[in-house]
């Protein structure tokens, strides 16, 4: 899995348990849904770590825990 993915991955999955959708996630965050949107599509995934960290504030975790979690530990090496 590629760090893209990965991010992508843990977004929906804390939407998930905090019960909420991609368009209340970009609500909260103060960050347009389309571009919650086109994060979350994988044939257009664009990150920008200003809009990861508006995410995190809006879920009220920090950079830190939001990268420390097991699905970032065993990601492919991008450089080929």
């Amino acid at each position: 899995m590629y760090v893209k993915d990965a991010v992508a991955k843990h977004f929906d999955e804390l939407c998930r348990e905090r019960g909420i959708c991609y368009n209340e996630l970009a609500n909260i965050s103060g960050v347009p849904p389309t571009t919650v949107y086109c994060m979350m599509k994988p044939e257009r995934r664009k990150l920008h770590i200003d809009v990861i960290k508006k995410l995190c504030d809006g879920l009220e975790i920090s950079l830190a825990e939001f990268f420390s979690g097991p699905i970032f530990d065993e990601l492919e090496q991008e450089i080929r």
